[in-house]
């Protein structure tokens, strides 16, 4: 079974056989129970809802399905077309929408495809309201709108431009800063949307743009996931251009990797770092990361005089803690800057333009920024789900083994050790259980995450 319906969105295999897969008809029940409940919520009112889409090959398909059952739902549409996660966040709250669906499975392989559901706020669903969706998909008894009462596309504009403008205009960037240090960029978007987005973004700030892999036509080059073993391409081209750093996009553009000009990763991890860093030195405040994240947005916060806290893996969960500590700036360790002063959303485009002035009021190249920062390396690996593994079952056998530890249990079981740690936990997206560990040295992470991988498998009586 490849369809996977979480507070995180419905996500699945394009093709295949109904309620297993991604399949017309389940994108018709799922954007019906999205509409069943945002009418709930808005009292019945008329609802106006933004559409958007990455560059997947089955974009324009699902997008076609969602725009018209939308309408059949007695729903008005504003499609902004191809366009970036956070931008299509910012178009909910740019046009006072009632919600929103965007049309991608992130990092996912090209067969998989997923609607993404947000609120008035442009901001995803908690849990209460995804389970409260997914309850409704299961009911029959909805009864259409008749033909008077159907929706309508009020427009079909990309938002791209005014997404761009709204992260210059923030006070924290600096445009003529780093339009004075001229750099030059090499760009991987992995023929998604960010092939269209991040070069223009970059050519605002005056930058020169080398464009690799910019093309949006959904055929992704290499793996879509920003993970160093997919990012060997890149590295080379700044290498060969000289250029002073890469930039690395997912399909959707809400993750951010950067690659230093010798070619070497600054780390995904250090991308909220280096932002937070900046955020930081001029405006005390306190961040939030998710329980999988480094240990060194701990180290920057408290050496800035904040507090940090961890929240849940999830987007949803990080802003829950944001909000509720009045965090300045956050993410997550993969990539993910969410900074409140534009909205409560993972957003590339904004770790770009906040990065980027940065480093140019540091008058530093890459490599000379990143050793600046706590030395921490991350190991990410994953056990593949089958059916005799019971993960509840796996998770309560670690922490009891570990109760002499400082073990949290919010999501999934983390460990923290004096020198490094484990979190275990399901993936909400693939089916599949996370294990990552922080270690001193990559030697250390890859050698912890073998270990508790060899428990778990021990655990479950697996080979």
């Amino acid at each position: 079974m490849t369809l996977i319906k979480s507070i995180s969105g419905i996500r699945g295999t394009i093709g295949g056989a109904q309620g297993d897969n991604l399949t017309p008809i389940d994108i018709v029940k799922f954007t019906t129970a999205y509409v069943r409940f945002m009418s709930e919520k808005k009292g019945g009112k008329r609802l106006t809802v933004v559409v958007g889409r990455d560059a997947r090959i089955s974009g324009a398909m699902v997008n076609d399905i969602i725009e018209g059952t939308l309408m059949g739902c007695g729903a008005d549409v504003i499609n902004v077309g191809l366009c970036t996660t956070p931008g299509t966040e910012m178009a909910v709250i740019t046009n006072k929408a009632d919600g929103g669906i965007i049309i991608t499975a992130s990092h996912n392989p090209k067969q998989w495809n997923a609607l993404k559901l947000l609120n008035e706020h442009g901001e995803f669903l908690n849990d209460a309201e995804g389970k409260r969706v997914l309850a409704l998909a299961e009911q029959e008894d909805f009864d259409f709108p008749t033909v008077d009462a159907l929706g309508k596309v009020i427009s079909r504009e990309e938002f791209n431009d005014t997404h761009i403008a709204q992260v210059l205009a923030l006070d924290m960037v600096d445009v003529e800063a780093v339009r004075k240090r001229r750099f030059k960029v090499v760009v991987d978007a992995v023929n998604s949307v960010g092939g269209i987005v991040i070069p223009r973004l970059l050519r605002e700030l005056g930058c020169e743009v080398v464009e690799l892999n910019c093309t949006p036509d959904g055929h992704f080059a290499h793996n879509p996931e920003p993970l160093p073993e997919n990012l060997t391409q890149i590295s080379e081209v700044i290498v060969r251009e000289k250029a002073d750093l890469g930039v690395v996009v997912d399909p959707d553009v809400d993750r951010l990797a950067l690659v230093c000009q010798n070619g070497d990763m600054f780390g995904e991890e250090y991308t909220l770092v280096a932002v937070a860093d900046y955020i930081l030195s001029a405006c005390k405040g306190n961040t939030v990361s998710n329980l999988s994240s480094s240990r060194a947005l701990r180290d920057v916060t408290e050496a800035h005089g904040g507090n940090y806290e961890a929240s849940a893996v999830g987007e949803v969960n990080v802003v829950a803690k944001m909000k509720q500590t009045g965090a300045v700036i956050g993410g997550e360790g993969n990539g993910g800057v969410i900074y409140p002063a534009l909205h409560y959303g993972r957003d590339a485009l904004v770790g770009v333009a906040l990065f980027l002035t940065f480093l140019a009021k540091k008058g530093m190249t890459m490599t000379e920024l990143r050793a600046t920062y706590p030395a921490y390396f991350a190991s990410k690996n994953k056990i593949q789900l089958t059916p005799e593994i019971d993960v509840d079952k796996v998770l309560h056998e670690m922490k009891t083994r570990y109760a002499g530890e400082k073990v949290n249990d919010i999501d999934g079981v983390k460990i923290d050790f004096p020198d490094n740690w484990v979190h275990l936990r399901k993936s909400n997206t693939e089916p599949i259980i996370r294990v990552y560990t922080e270690a001193r040295s990559p030697e250390e992470a890859d050698a912890l995450a073998a270990r508790f991988i060899a428990e778990i498998k021990g655990i479950c009586g697996i080979k």
